[in-house]
């Protein structure tokens, strides 16, 4: 099974070994049969919040996002002109970008997303949670 992480779940994960997450989300993610992908918009979204003071890590996220994606064997998914023409015509359900983006490439790489936003829910995409 293929998975991608919304960024919270990545932070979770990242940060506490993801005493926040769903004992379902939680369980998936420690399957060892789980392919996990973090989206490079997770990069461009934690580095925006560091940036604005909306998130403390421990590093810098140009060192911190890579080291939690090779500590826990995650997987980049880089971004894709086809998922951005897909975010791009997605209805106006989810008004963030990045958001946007994941959705976009969880249908295109037909993967569910693990996520606690009930918003993301509303797109036509499987939901982890």
């Amino acid at each position: 099974m293929k998975v991608l992480l919304d960024t919270h779940a990545f932070l979770w994960w990242a940060s506490d070994r993801g005493r926040r997450l769903s004992p379902i989300a939680l369980a998936v993610i420690e399957d060892p049969e789980t392919d996990v992908f973090v989206s490079a918009a997770t990069g461009m979204e934690v580095a925006t919040k560091v940036a604005r003071g909306r998130l403390e890590l421990p590093g810098p996220p140009a060192t911190y996002v890579p080291s939690r994606l090779a500590r826990h064997g995650f997987r980049a998914l880089p971004i894709e002109m086809k998922h951005t023409l897909r975010a791009g015509s997605l209805p106006d359900t989810h008004r963030d970008p990045w958001d946007r983006i994941l959705v976009a490439q969880a249908q295109e790489e037909s993967m569910p997303i693990v996520t606690a936003d009930p918003v993301i829910g509303q797109y036509d995409v499987d939901v982890i949670w």
